[in-house]
């Protein structure tokens, strides 16, 4: 179990190490950022119970339906909901990269548990998958969410094309990653892309993340 548990929880934790020490101004507070992470770890047991509902009633059954509402809209909404109830007002959120920091905290705290349950019952030997795709896909779907919360909280307009994109986006991108694993036979063919775009799309987000909080500071120091 031990085994099990430190394979679940290290690929969550070296991602967020990484995109946590990607900050260079002002570091969020540890306790804040495992909050989070732990907020969106709690997030899968409701999330689980939801689902398991909707296919009882047979809502699933369509790959699209599963894919898009069971699945990424779900998971992405109550962790949009997380971040906009609990992080996005909170004092600590006081420069645009610490959006990536917190999205992908949250997300990664999800992806965590759902690894750790997962392994438990399917065996130690998915997770270097697990690592690869879900645990790795959430945290970018958390940079990209991050990304647009922390463009919108400083923005002086257009707040609300900000948040919206901050929960639109992330969404087709998980909807149309759940899709591919659900319909294709040779989904591994249309997945490497995939992945591949992801990153690029994700690092390139920490990158404007980082100018915008660079800009935030030195417009500070200019007052």
């Amino acid at each position: 179990m031990l085994v099990i548990l430190s394979a679940g929880i290290a690929p969550g934790l070296a991602l967020l190490s990484y995109f946590y020490l990607k900050d260079e101004y002002d570091s969020e507070p540890v306790l804040m950022v495992f909050k989070t992470f732990l907020f969106g770890a709690l997030l899968v047991f409701p999330i689980m119970f939801i689902q398991y509902v909707l296919e009882v009633e047979g809502y699933t059954y369509i790959s699209f339906v599963d894919a898009f509402l069971s699945s990424s809209l779900l998971e992405e909404f109550f962790k949009w909901f997380i971040l906009i109830y609990t992080i996005y007002h909170h004092v600590s959120f006081d420069e645009p990269y610490d959006g990536i920091v917190y999205g992908a905290s949250v997300s990664l705290g999800f992806a965590t548990v759902e690894s750790i349950l997962y392994l438990i019952a399917h065996g130690l030997e998915h997770a270097i998958g697990r690592a690869l795709l879900p645990v790795s896909s959430h945290a970018l779907f958390g940079v990209i969410m991050g990304y647009y919360l922390g463009k919108g909280k400083f923005s002086p307009s257009l707040k609300r094309k900000w948040l919206t994109y901050s929960f639109i986006i992330p969404f087709l991108f998980h909807g149309m990653y759940d899709y591919i694993l659900l319909t294709q036979k040779n989904w591994l063919v249309y997945m490497v892309p995939f992945m591949i775009f992801l990153w690029w799309m994700g690092l390139r987000k920490v990158k404007k993340a980082r100018t915008l909080s660079s800009e935030h500071f030195q417009n500070q120091y200019d007052l």
